[in-house]
């Protein structure tokens, strides 16, 4: 049994950035074991002398941090030392070479990537419209989408869609069923957005299937979950990609932001034509 850390993360924002950073970085420890802590909207001096009295009362601490602030970072750092508290600040030293890069000081404002402004409310609109285009609904503002997703039921399209609306994307999803005629509007040549097909390996979306019907109790789909009903429907969904030379996406293996990344890298090459 390896021994557990307890992980204290100090935001003076949300602690967004820096919940990512660390869920980044203990991916690559197979064997960390660790209790976690989360203080957001720290910016005061004794907020962090009360952090501390916690920290140094447990073994194992370890401090991740950041705060844009100079002087309660660095009392942070302080007061860390003192206890013998390893303390790591995520955007101390990169904030300090961006400075001298760019020859200017920075502002050290705390939230200051959450400003509403341009690109804020960009994002709040994306957002907007990829909710009221949800599951097929209002095909006839195509046009209107950054992005369109396709793909038969449980390819990940909902998900997927609101990421990419949170990124600015106005992203709409069509879900591909047996038989039924997809939208005019994506049988235009001349298309502003970006189309995209989702399929998955048929034995994990028959998977994902079942365990969708035990949550809702459903009883009367026997050819929402049948792998051979499955492996046509993605067939089918295939030939339609090809049909319009539509990029593919194959999900199976990939988690909603690593869809989304491949998306917005299929976008960008569309946009750049």
């Amino acid at each position: 049994m390896s021994e557990k850390y307890n992980v204290y993360l100090i935001s003076d924002s949300t602690g967004e950035t820096l919940d990512r950073i660390f869920l980044s970085l203990k991916s690559q420890f197979a064997n960390f074991n660790y209790d976690k802590k989360e203080f957001v909207f720290v910016r005061t001096e004794q907020q962090i002398d009360k952090i501390i009295k916690e920290s140094a009362s447990l073994s194992n601490s370890i401090i991740l941090y950041t705060i844009v602030e100079t002087k309660l970072a660095k009392y942070l750092a302080t007061k860390s030392t003192e206890q013998n508290i390893p303390c790591f600040g995520v955007l101390g030293n990169l904030i300090l070479t961006f400075s001298k890069l760019l020859n200017q000081k920075a502002s050290h404002t705390p939230s200051a990537q959450h400003v509403m402004d341009e690109d804020y409310y960009k994002r709040i609109e994306a957002i907007q419209f990829t909710m009221s285009h949800d599951d097929g609904k209002k095909t006839e503002d195509i046009d209107k989408s950054d992005i369109v997703l396709l793909g038969v039921s449980r390819t990940g399209k909902t998900p997927t869609s609101i990421y990419l609306s949170n990124r600015g994307y106005k992203t709409m999803n069509i879900p591909l069923i047996h038989k039924q005629e997809i939208p005019n509007g994506l049988k235009k040549k001349e298309l502003s957005a970006c189309i995209v097909g989702l399929f998955a390996d048929p034995e994990r979306l028959s998977d994902i299937r079942r365990n969708r019907v035990a949550i809702m109790n459903e009883k009367n789909l026997p050819s929402y979950t049948d792998l051979e009903s499955i492996r046509q429907e993605l067939d089918e969904s295939k030939e339609l990609f090809k049909k319009y030379n539509w990029p593919t996406i194959d999900i199976t293996r990939k988690s909603i932001e690593e869809t989304a990344a491949s998306v917005l890298k299929i976008y960008d090459i569309k946009k750049n034509k």
